[in-house]
C-alpha cells in the first residue's frame, strides 16, 4: 500500500479505533507512571523542605513546579509505552493480521497515530521552552526567599538557640507572636555575637521583630544595653540605649538574589539563542531534544509493539523501556560532556537522536526482511562497476 492510499485511511474507522485504544492506554499509563514519580517527589519536597525551613504557604507551589518539571518525560514515556501495548493487543487479537490482510500495516498504524504524536510534540515543546524555565525561576525565587529569610522568625520561648552557624546566640524569656503575624514581641533578651575579633553581648528587657516596606528585618530592643569585647579587656565599650534596631535581614540582598537569579534553566530559549554560549546552546539543543524524541519513539514503538498471537506478551515492551532508558541517559551524558568541553557544540544533541533514527530504519528492514534485499542491490551495484 502506497503512501497516499495510506493517507486516505487516516480518517477511517480502522484508524480512529487506533488512536482512541492509544489514547485510553495514554492516560492509564500517564496517570500510573505519574502517581509514582509525582508521589516520590512529594516525599522528597516535604523532607527537604523540612530541612531547609520551606513554610507551609510555599511547599505547595514548590511541589507544583517539581512536577510541570517531570512531566514532559513523564508524558513521552506513556505515549512511547502506550503505542506499544495499543499495538500489541492488536496483534495478540489477530486484529492487526486481518488488518495486515488488508494492506494495513507498520506505515499505516506509523500515519494513523501522528495526529496524537503531533499534539504530544506540541505540548512538550510548550512546557520545555515556556513553562518549565518559568516554574524552575519561580522555584528558584521561593528556595532563595526561604534561605534568605530570617531565622528568627520562629524564636523560641525560655529557649538558648544559636544562629548563623553558631555566631549568634539568642535567648527571650517570653515570646509572644503580634496580631497573628510573623512579627513578634519578646522580653527579656540576651543575645551574644561573634565576630572576627570582639563579641558583644546585648541585654533589653523588651523586644520586637518587624520588617519594614523593603523587606529589611530588624529586631527592635527597647531598654537596654551593649558590650563590647570581654569583661577582662582594657578597651571594653558599653553603651546604652532606649531603643536600638539591629538589622537581622538585609532586604537589598534578598531582592537582589531574588530578582538577578541567572540559571541557564530559567531563562527563555530566545534570550539562550541571544546569548550564544556553548552552555546556552546546549540548553536549546535540550529543550528541543524531548519533543523531537517523541517523534522518533513512536515510530519505534509501533515496530516493538508488533508480535505474533503465540509470541511473548511483554518482550517488546520491556525492549522499549530499555531503549527509552538508554536514550535518555545518552542525551543528558552528551549534554554533560558538551557544557565540560568534552564534546564540540556542532555534534550536540543530534548525533544521538540521528543514532536512534537509523536503528527505527535497521528495525524497520529487518521487520520486513528487507535487508538482504537492499544487501543484493547494493553488492550489485558495486561489482557491475566492476
Amino acid at each position: 500500500m502506497n503512501f497516499l492510499s495510506v493517507l486516505k485511511l487516516q480518517n477511517s474507522t480502522i484508524a480512529k479505533y487506533f488512536m482512541r485504544n492509544v489514547l485510553t492506554l495514554l492516560f492509564a499509563v500517564f496517570i500510573v507512571i505519574g502517581l509514582i514519580v509525582f508521589g516520590n517527589q512529594l516525599v522528597l519536597v516535604v523532607k527537604d523542605s523540612l530541612e531547609a525551613g520551606i513554610p507551609l504557604e510555599d511547599l505547595i507551589p514548590v511541589v507544583g513546579f517539581n512536577m510541570l518539571r517531570d512531566i514532559p518525560l513523564i508524558l513521552s514515556l506513556s505515549l512511547f509505552l502506550a503505542i506499544i501495548i495499543a499495538v500489541n493487543r492488536l496483534y495478540k487479537s489477530s486484529e492487526a493480521i486481518v488488518m495486515n490482510s488488508m494492506g494495513v500495516g507498520d506505515k499505516s498504524f506509523m500515519l494513523f497515530v501522528q495526529p496524537i504524536v503531533i499534539v504530544i510534540f506540541l505540548i512538550i515543546l510548550y512546557l520545555t521552552n515556556a513553562v518549565i524555565p518559568w516554574s524552575k525561576a519561580q522555584k528558584d525565587q521561593i528556595i532563595e526567599r526561604t534561605e534568605n529569610a530570617s531565622e528568627f522568625s520562629f524564636i523560641k520561648e525560655g529557649e538558648f538557640q544559636e544562629f548563623k552557624d553558631g555566631n549568634i546566640v539568642f535567648y527571650a524569656s517570653k515570646v509572644n507572636l503580634i496580631d497573628g503575624s510573623d512579627n513578634q514581641e519578646m522580653e527579656d533578651i540576651f543575645i551574644r555575637t561573634y565576630g572576627k575579633d570582639e563579641q558583644t553581648i546585648t541585654l533589653a528587657s523588651k523586644a520586637q521583630k518587624y520588617t519594614d516596606i523593603d523587606k529589611n528585618v530588624y529586631l527592635r530592643l527597647i531598654d537596654g544595653k551593649r558590650y563590647y569585647g570581654f569583661p577582662s579587656d582594657k578597651d571594653q565599650k558599653i553603651l546604652n540605649f532606649d531603643l536600638y534596631d539591629l538589622l537581622i535581614i538585609d532586604g537589598d540582598k534578598v531582592n537582589s538574589s531574588n530578582s538577578e537569579y541567572g540559571d541557564i534553566d530559567t531563562k527563555s530559549t530566545i534570550d539562550l539563542i541571544r546569548h550564544g554560549g556553548v552552555r546556552e546552546l546546549s540548553e536549546v539543543q535540550w529543550r528541543l531534544s524531548q519533543p523531537i524524541s517523541v517523534v522518533i519513539l513512536s515510530l519505534l514503538a509501533i515496530l516493538l509493539g508488533k508480535s505474533s498471537p503465540r509470541g511473548g506478551k511483554n518482550v517488546g515492551l520491556l525492549f522499549g523501556v530499555v531503549l527509552f532508558i538508554l536514550h535518555n541517559n545518552a542525551i543528558i551524558l552528551t549534554k554533560s560532556s558538551i557544557e565540560r568541553g568534552e564534546m564540540p557544540l556542532f555534534f550536540g544533541l543530534w548525533w544521538v537522536h540521528l543514532i536512534l533514527l537509523l536503528f527505527v530504519v535497521f528495525f524497520y528492514l529487518y521487520r520486513h526482511r528487507k535487508i538482504p534485499y537492499y544487501f543484493d542491490k547494493i553488492t550489485q551495484y558495486f561489482f557491475s562497476k566492476r
